[in-house]
């Protein structure tokens, strides 16, 4: 599985509707409006690489409101829960 995390400028007086339409995207996980450089942050995930080109720039670049994108694959994930998964082993 691939994950890729998209960072989306968007018109602010649509940010609302603009998360909710990317949400109901096949292979859209998450999406968070947010404070900061970007209006909205999406967690993608799909099989292939070459899924992301058909979603971002084809399903989501096109939802009115989406300025521009700018795409980060991960490589790895980290969370407190997969830490503790690792020292759990045996309890």
């Amino acid at each position: 599985m691939i994950t890729a995390i998209v960072l989306i400028h968007a018109a602010a007086d649509s940010i609302p509707e603009t998360a909710q339409a990317i949400a109901d995207i096949d292979g859209v996980a998450e999406v968070y409006s947010c404070a900061g450089e970007v209006d909205l942050v999406a967690i993608v995930r799909v099989s292939a690489h070459e899924d992301l080109a058909d979603l971002i720039p084809a399903k989501i670049g096109k939802i009115p409101g989406v300025h521009n994108t700018d795409t980060h694959i991960a490589f790895r994930s980290y969370s407190r829960a997969d830490t503790e998964s690792a020292f759990a082993i045996g309890d």
